[in-house]
């Protein structure tokens, strides 16, 4: 890992808050990741399923945690099972955890070849009552592709038909919402190399580069400072291609007096940043692009404001919606009238700005959460509002990333430039030096 070693009491932590919330005489079960196919006799690069890593920290293939509180064999509350290396397996792959350094990086005192796991997997179910099985229950989620989490499940299912079965998923929801200071610190971490990336291209971008030629420079940064990479596949849309949400080409010429929409984050120790930010190809925005700009700016300042605990994300996002819809009537985008006729269920200022403001923020760019649970102190949100004009050519979106708290929102990425004075003086410092 380029990552530097995470204090294992973190994951100490999170299993402590997982086994409280489980049910007498249980025992819980949590796989890693497969390694994916990708063509021939390659893989995709390994990332960690990121249940088993907020759980132990171990970030490689073929690790298993198990949890049971109430085991009375000793020395079994809890175990990781996990590969036995050899010397082949360093030669052609390189190194994998010994036990100790398996037990170091998780705080778990049990660790277990895996080729002894079925004697003993099977005693420790045996003395158990209920079993927790885990599947990937973000409610964006739908893959046709089975993950091993559910291969396990089902095998194990058939093999104990008369054990009760739980979802570890409710838990979880209800624990990743939260975040610990660790986490805030990781968190913190990845936003502060996405800062150093950022600043790089705004002495990079001019027009006639390529969109992919900016990606480049943000994943040298990225890898530079210890990233693994990215947290998600980048978003660099120059004029026309920023009304296009999810746009990932990044194959056009970014042109004079275009504006250019930049969405990426890095990812460090598998804790996501999430960055918008929306700059001139020729360091000077046009007096239209600055009222956009400065509207978009305005509700997203506004909005951090309403992070607050208490609020549920329903209220949140009709409040936010409300703010934008002001902007689009000063803007001449939509008229008091569109308001006064909108349907409810679809409303007017949504024709230029059709998603929503906010989503968690954690080990997933989409974290795991509950959606309808009200906000609460430790929750990471992000922030991005945006405004969409196809019919100019024009995409503007600004994002920032949240940790709600008892005293006020705090802005993880206070650091990047966002206002645009600020913005231009830095596009324009090389030139008019």
């Amino acid at each position: 890992m380029k990552y530097d070693s995470i204090n294992p009491d973190l994951f100490r932590l999170n299993r402590k808050r997982f086994a409280r919330a489980m049910k007498p005489d249980s025992i819980a079960i949590f796989h890693s990741n497969d390694m994916m196919p990708r063509n021939g006799d390659q893989f995709f690069p390994f990332r960690q399923n990121s249940d088993l890593f907020y759980l132990t920290g171990l970030d490689q293939e073929e690790c298993i945690l198990v949890l049971f509180p109430d085991c009375p064999k000793d020395g079994f509350k809890e175990v990781i099972f996990t590969k036995k290396t050899n010397a082949y397996i360093s030669v052609w792959e390189g190194h994998k955890y010994t036990k100790e350094e398996a037990s170091a990086v998780s705080g778990v005192q049990k660790v277990v070849w895996l080729e002894d796991m079925e004697s003993i997997l099977n005693e420790l179910i045996l003395l158990a009552k209920r079993i927790y099985l885990n599947s990937n229950e973000n409610d964006r989620y739908h893959s046709d592709v089975p993950t091993r989490n559910i291969r396990m499940a089902e095998q194990t299912m058939k093999k104990y038909p008369y054990h009760k079965y739980h979802r570890s998923q409710p838990i979880m929801k209800k624990l990743a919402m939260i975040k610990s200071q660790f986490e805030v610190d990781l968190l913190a971490n990845a936003c502060d190399i996405t800062e150093r990336a950022f600043r790089r291209v705004l002495n990079f971008i001019k027009p006639g580069v390529m969109e992919y030629e900016v990606e480049a420079e943000i994943i040298h940064e990225f890898i530079k400072n210890k990233a693994t990479g990215h947290a998600y596949n980048p978003i660099i849309a120059s004029g026309k291609n920023a009304c296009v949400l999810h746009y990932n080409e990044n194959n056009m010429e970014c042109k004079d007096g275009d504006v250019i929409l930049m969405d990426f984050g890095a990812e460090y120790a598998n804790y996501a940043a999430d960055l918008t930010r929306s700059i001139p190809v020729n360091g000077t925005f046009t007096s239209r692009q600055k009222a956009v700009y400065n509207a978009v700016l305005d509700v997203m300042n506004r909005a951090t404001k309403l992070l607050v605990p208490g609020i549920t994300i329903e209220e949140y996002h009709r409040e936010v919606g409300k703010i934008m819809e002001s902007h689009l009537v000063d803007l001449n985008l939509i008229t008091k009238s569109d308001i006064s006729n909108q349907n409810p269920k679809l409303p007017a200022y949504k024709k230029y700005f059709m998603h929503g403001t906010s989503h968690h923020l954690g080990l997933d760019v989409h974290d795991l959460a509950n959606r309808y649970a009200p906000v609460q102190a430790g929750m990471v949100f992000t922030v991005e509002p945006g405004i969409y004009i196809p019919e100019e050519g024009l995409g503007i979106r600004l994002e920032n990333d949240i940790v709600v708290t008892d005293n006020g929102p705090v802005n993880l990425m206070a650091n990047i430039p966002v206002e645009l004075e600020e913005i231009e003086e830095l596009m324009n410092a090389g030139v008019l030096g």
